[in-house]
């Protein structure tokens, strides 16, 4: 969050310490898979029960489960992977509506800047799941995106949940953005389209499986 009334250069500070904090906290989790997906989904919707289990899966197979430590499908993800015993990530933000921190982490960081959790999310991670969510999940989704088109980290599976909520997305971008020049056919292939938590978790066991145990 911007401070018009801090100075430049303790402004500079306060992000070399989120981020040299962060990293610190977080630099025993390998081979995590961050899970993306909307604040607003409420326990009883169907969403949040597919992330509950989707963390479940992930954490029975031994791999860490980072999420944005809300409220919502965030929140599902990480009971699903703290109930299972697994490592259960929250990289918390500050924010004046939707965000508070889920009782469901094993471990919890709060950041002010967007940028500092976005890199967080990335380092850690080798893969993303992205569950059906709003604006700031389709942020989260086009940063990776954006990262892997253009070789600033190694591909990594980016899955896409709920076939009927992502279907219109995907095909305006083939229909329009590929029509128009604008990607690559290639870049299509960068997201998978599933229906269910059971084929998400079985990509990224799969991706987690080929990494070397050196790189994980």
């Amino acid at each position: 969050m911007f401070d018009a009334k801090m100075p430049e250069a303790w402004r500079v500070l306060r992000i070399q310490s989120e981020l040299v904090d962060g990293i610190e906290q977080l630099i025993k989790v390998r081979g995590a898979v961050t899970v993306f997906g909307s604040a607003r989904t409420a326990p009883e919707h169907p969403h949040y029960k597919q992330a509950e289990q989707l963390g479940r899966l992930l954490a029975e197979a031994g791999i860490p489960v980072i999420t944005g430590g809300g409220p919502g499908v965030m929140e599902a993800a990480n009971k699903g992977a703290q109930e299972a015993g697994g490592e259960s990530v929250g990289l918390n933000i500050t924010l004046p509506m939707e965000q508070s921190p889920n009782p469901y982490q094993s471990i919890s960081l709060t950041f002010r800047y967007f940028f500092v959790r976005k890199f967080m999310f990335v380092k850690h991670a080798v893969g993303f799941v992205i569950m059906p969510g709003g604006f700031g999940t389709l942020d989260e989704l086009f940063e990776a995106l954006t990262l892997v088109q253009t070789n600033k980290v190694a591909a990594f599976p980016i899955v896409l949940v709920n076939k009927a909520y992502w279907h219109g997305l995907l095909d305006w971008m083939r229909d329009t953005m590929l029509k128009e020049g604008n990607i690559g056919a290639p870049d299509m292939d960068m997201m998978q389209l599933v229906d269910t938590p059971e084929e998400a978790a079985e990509i990224i066991k799969a991706h987690v499986a080929s990494i070397p145990a050196a790189e994980k």
